[in-house]
């Protein structure tokens, strides 16, 4: 199909949908250091802020995009959909209103489905039913590919065939592996430690886009060795399924450190090329369909009279990867005596079960720091 991807961010759906062999006609993104990636990266013209546009490329057979989340996340606003940011989404409904293209395909995060209620779900539901189009969603891990535990909404509508045929043709389950401190590196947030902790065996918590003033806060990362560190920006790459360098182009128009909110807000690049391999070769829906209750649960369809709620996991396959502490490519960076401090205090004070010695290794790491900041590395 030939694609046009707003909020188009570094081009993660457009790289995913690429690989299965689908083709990016043009993009739309306003932020510069994500146009500078566009530009090095995607070969297709930026059309810009997607509130002026008057149309769609007349070749459009898919409009993808990760419309903004900032209203919807629970990190975020939680304005809603009619916030600021989200409510850009607006603008795609004004766009197929002009010209309705076949497929239509949207990311955002889980906490839409309970943000106001439902409310931003349900008025993206029924914006898509009162123009003609059959849809599905679906909550997807990425932790199905890379060793990263990030899940995301992917909604799939359209005017020509069944959205349900693509969305929810995998499925397998899923048995968290046995991990221990000793054997395996294990994700956290080490701005967490009070109310959460973002704990993530053999993968990393989701990345976040970071602070509105570009202060990067990639998660940290226990090796097996004990060191506490926090990740490479290019193995933070690799983590969203890009090559190493991807977001590389950015540092040409703003600080380097944009590059950690330019890899939150990506969208998992393997996610979006499964997506669009199922669109290439449908399969048979796998789950069964039950009466949609009141509440949105983590996958459903519309087929075009009814709504239906769907048994279907986040997990479509499961990729091999070698353990976290082998995929990554670089050393990282220790975590900071500040850092570790901080999360200790917060811990101390909080109410959280944490797993058996990771206290522990986390004061070991801050005693290993000397006077003069520098680290010694355990063995």
């Amino acid at each position: 199909m030939n694609v046009t991807g707003l909020f188009a961010g570094v081009g993660g759906l457009e790289r995913g949908l690429a690989a299965a062999g689908h083709h990016t006609v043009a993009v739309s993104e306003v932020w510069r250091p994500a146009s500078a990636v566009l530009a090095a990266r995607i070969d297709a013209p930026n059309l810009g802020d997607v509130t002026l546009l008057r149309d769609l490329p007349g070749e459009t057979e898919l409009l993808a995009g990760g419309f903004p989340c900032q209203d919807l996340s629970q990190a975020g606003r939680t304005a809603g959909i009619g916030g600021a940011k989200s409510g850009l989404v607006e603008s795609v409904f004004a766009l197929l209103d002009r010209r309705p293209v076949p497929w239509v395909l949207l990311e955002n995060v889980p906490f839409m489905l309970r943000l106001d209620g439902g409310a931003a779900m349900a008025r993206l539901v029924q914006a898509f039913e009162d123009r003609d189009y059959r849809w599905a969603y679906r909550v997807v891990n990425s932790l199905s590919f890379v060793p990263q535990r990030r899940e995301r909404v992917f909604f799939l509508a359209s005017r020509e065939g069944d959205p349900t045929e693509v969305l929810f043709a995998d499925d397998v389950p899923f048995r968290q592996p046995e991990t221990s401190l000793s054997t395996h590196a294990h994700g956290f947030y080490w701005t967490e430690g009070l109310r959460g902790l973002g704990w993530a065996p053999d993968a990393v918590p989701p990345f976040k886009n970071g602070s509105t003033v570009g202060i990067p806060s990639p998660p940290a990362i226990v090796l097996p060795n004990r060191n506490v560190v926090t990740p490479d920006i290019r193995d933070a790459e690799r983590l969203q399924g890009m090559p190493e360098g991807w977001t590389e182009p950015a540092e040409a128009v703003g600080r380097s450190s944009w590059r950690w909110s330019l890899v939150g807000n990506a969208v998992t690049a393997p996610v979006a090329e499964w997506i669009g391999r199922r669109l290439t070769s449908p399969g048979e829906a796998t789950c069964r369909l039950d009466e949609l209750e009141r509440r949105w649960p983590t996958a459903a369809c519309f087929d075009g009279a009814r709504r239906w709620r769907a048994d279907v996991g986040p997990f479509p396959t499961w990729e091999p990867r070698p353990p976290l502490h082998e995929f990554l490519a670089y050393p990282g960076k220790p975590l900071s005596v500040r850092a570790t401090a901080g999360f200790l205090s917060r811990a101390a004070r909080s109410s959280l079960r944490f797993p058996e010695g990771f206290l522990e290794t986390l004061s070991l790491h801050l005693q290993r720091w000397d006077e003069d900041g520098a680290m010694r590395q355990a063995a």
